[in-house]
């Protein structure tokens, strides 16, 4: 599982490396359940035209009466995202999304307390992280986007396993290859499992000091998904 990565930030970052920027200007780097950040996905079905929006980390379904709903969807368990209620809309009218991320960030317990790791890719090139989203209109009116990472088991992998409490299921985000990012947003719903797969490239992992939190959302406790039963 991941609740917390540095964004994809740079204008000339994101048009290189995913071929699509914001009109606007971006967020905060440092990326929390709830936080803004950019996410890629196609400007029209079947246009093969990529746009950059921005949005709420954790995806929020039209049920959802709150912000803080994100706190508990910002992950979806590709072996359910077609049958759970918060994400199988989204899931099912193939709004799919690359996550922008210079590196991801994992508590690791081999010193028998959470210590702070970033992931990343080698050569710091960015990961393009498979992703779900949505729009979602708040008891305000306003309307705003949210999206959620695809996560698969990673019991074993020589990188992933070391992250999470010892009795966790061990978890790690969908790293699409760069040269799948076109055939992820615009093939068919039935088609888009293929890309479930763990990273078995190079991952970059080492101990990270713990950056301030810039707002109050970004201080805010994720809660921990429960996608086993119900909504997540």
């Amino acid at each position: 599982m991941c609740s917390n990565y540095e964004a994809v930030t740079s204008l000339d970052r994101l048009l290189a490396h995913f071929g699509a920027k914001p009109n606007g200007d971006l967020p905060q780097v440092e990326t929390w359940p709830t936080s803004r950040a950019p996410f890629i996905r196609l400007a029209e079905p079947g246009s093969g035209n990529l746009i950059c929006e921005v949005g709420h980390f954790g995806l929020l379904p039209h049920f959802a009466t709150e912000l803080a709903y994100g706190r508990k969807t910002y992950n979806a368990r590709s072996e359910t995202v077609a049958e759970k209620p918060s994400f199988r809309t989204a899931w099912k009218r193939g709004q799919r999304c690359i996550i922008p991320a210079e590196r991801i960030f994992e508590p690791c317990w081999e010193t028998g307390k959470a210590v702070r790791w970033a992931i990343q890719l080698p050569g710091q090139a960015p990961m393009g992280i498979a992703g779900i989203y949505t729009s979602w209109r708040g008891l305000d009116g306003q309307e705003v986007f949210t999206f959620a990472m695809l996560t698969v088991n990673a019991d074993g992998h020589p990188v992933m396993q070391r992250f999470h409490r010892p009795d966790d299921e061990k978890r790690m985000v969908v790293i699409l290859n760069d040269r799948d990012y076109g055939a992820w947003l615009s093939c068919s719903v039935e088609e888009a499992p293929r890309f479930f797969q763990r990273w078995e490239g190079a991952l970059d992992a080492y101990a990270a000091p713990l950056a301030p939190r810039s707002s109050k959302t970004a201080r805010l406790k994720p809660a921990k998904p429960i996608d086993g039963s119900g909504l997540f």
